[in-house]
């Protein structure tokens, strides 16, 4: 494989029963009694060019990035439930319609495209990411999984594909947790895994609430219960779910390679310390007399990374992201310091070691330094595995194109992480340059744009014929 060869590739797949020897015009007529009968596999064969328009694509990033509450040049704010996200979701929706689909949404704001296979009752294959931006962020973050979902159903469509089980785009609700401090509530809710008393206890700075700011946007239901049952995936509902996204990192234009097939996504562990000491004025308390927060709590930061570092694992990262201490003076002695932490890594058990090793490093801390402690956990979620057999044919369909592909590990969380809760999912990376997210600088190329949705286009349709069944496998 080339890196950026490819373009329209000519691709053969085949719906394969079980293998036998009957005459080619035979072969056609009872592909067709079987359609004709609702079988889900049949001997028909789809041969086309997936092409993608990565100019086009990279045109739509674009327009979506002037939808923003930024008023720095290139830069993108987008709150989930605030008007410029709705505006977003006007976009996608008007995308959605362009490119055919039939569109709908959840009371939690998840928005859906759907483009109906020939089995119209067979779980689905899903696609999508999201579209609310953290503040003064970039325009590529999330909105290549939504716009790049719709442009790889185009390609499709072009090619003259015909899909089996339907396919379906979507928009994640609030995968940042900017506005009310809780990330991926769209898919946690999806898979069942937020729950009212959570719902019930967010706010955002301004005192809303979430079911307040969800019915204000034009979703939400009379009870916080309706909004999360409707929200809800019923079993059986998603065949696979894959997500396209820019790789966040480095790795991938570091080495001259056009696609990361993600395996594993890293989890976080994230708790809140606080430290309380006595303070004082900073020139009347004596050096031997102080009981320092903000040195209780610089200690707690070194811990942290001292605990990372001991397992070595690549894969765990520890991060002291918060650090603020009160009174914030300089003539003043800190008497608080308030440390946010977060613990990642995709092996679960590793991760939650180390977060044990630092709360234990805090107890010690505060006892040596006289200083009172106190904790809380603030979100603990597992991580997860990919599908083997999603993997695989992103990985397959990849080298078919003509590209390059690695198999690598997400570290940054993810709607993936809980849509694999519903469904075998898989995550598709594509570089972007100097591996910068979350900063206006964020970008990827319209090549990189269009290997990604040649890429996922491809992956959906192998999906979407074969499904997983251990024959499939082998196919794939």
């Amino acid at each position: 494989p080339g890196h950026g060869r490819g373009g329209s590739a000519h691709v053969r797949m085949e719906m394969d029963g079980p293998k036998r020897t009957i005459a080619k015009p035979w072969r056609w007529i009872l592909a067709l009694l079987a359609t004709c009968w609702g079988a889900t596999w049949t001997h028909a064969t789809w041969q086309g060019h997936v092409g993608a328009d990565g100019s086009e694509l990279a045109r739509w990033l674009d327009e979506l990035g002037q939808v923003s509450d930024a008023h720095t040049p290139g830069a993108v704010t987008r709150l989930v439930f605030t008007p410029s996200d709705v505006r977003a979701r006007e976009y996608v929706t008007g995308k959605m319609v362009e490119a055919g689909m039939k569109v709908r949404a959840d009371k939690i704001g998840n928005l859906f495209g759907r483009w109906e296979g020939r089995d119209k009752k067979a779980p689905s294959i899903l696609t999508g990411s999201h579209c609310d931006a953290i503040p003064l962020s970039g325009r590529f973050d999330g909105v290549v999984g939504v716009l790049g979902g719709i442009a790889a159903v185009k390609a499709l469509k072009k090619s003259g594909f015909q899909p089996q089980r339907s396919i379906e785009v979507m928009m994640f609700t609030s995968e940042e947790p900017s506005r009310f401090g809780l990330s991926c509530s769209g898919s946690r809710a999806m898979a069942g895994v937020l729950h009212e008393d959570t719902v019930a206890a967010l706010r955002d700075e301004n005192d809303t609430t979430y079911l307040e700011a969800a019915s204000a946007a034009g979703y939400g239901a009379k009870t916080i219960k309706q909004m999360l049952d409707d929200a809800r995936v019923k079993e059986n509902t998603y065949e696979a779910f894959v997500e396209l996204h820019i790789e966040q990192g480095p790795i991938l234009e570091q080495q001259g390679i056009n696609i990361g097939a993600v395996r594993a996504i890293a989890a976080p562990a994230a708790l809140r310390v606080r430290f309380h000491g006595g303070g004082g004025h900073a020139g009347a308390l004596l050096m031997h007399y102080r009981n320092d927060a903000a040195l209780a709590g610089a200690e707690l930061a070194l811990a942290t990374e001292r605990a990372a570092l001991r397992t070595g694992a690549e894969d765990t990262v520890a991060t002291v992201g918060v650090f603020r201490i009160q009174p914030d003076a300089v003539n003043s002695v800190p008497r608080e310091a308030l440390l946010e932490i977060d613990v990642r890594d995709i092996d679960g058990p590793r991760r939650d070691e180390v977060v044990a090793e630092i709360l234990s490093a805090a107890e010690s801390i505060a006892a040596t330094r006289k200083v009172k402690m106190e904790y809380e956990m603030i979100n603990q979620d597992p991580p997860a595995t990919c599908g083997q057999h999603v993997v695989d044919a992103v990985t397959s369909s990849a080298k078919e194109l003509g590209y390059s592909v690695k198999s690598m590990v997400s570290r940054a969380y993810h709607d993936s992480l809980f849509m694999a809760k519903i469904a075998p999912t898989a995550m598709i990376f594509i570089p972007c340059r100097d591996g910068v997210s979350h900063r206006p600088d964020e970008f990827a190329s319209p090549e990189d744009l269009k290997r990604g949705v040649e890429t996922l286009a491809l992956t959906m349709a192998k999906l979407s014929v074969h499904g997983y069944t251990e024959e499939a496998k082998e196919e794939l």
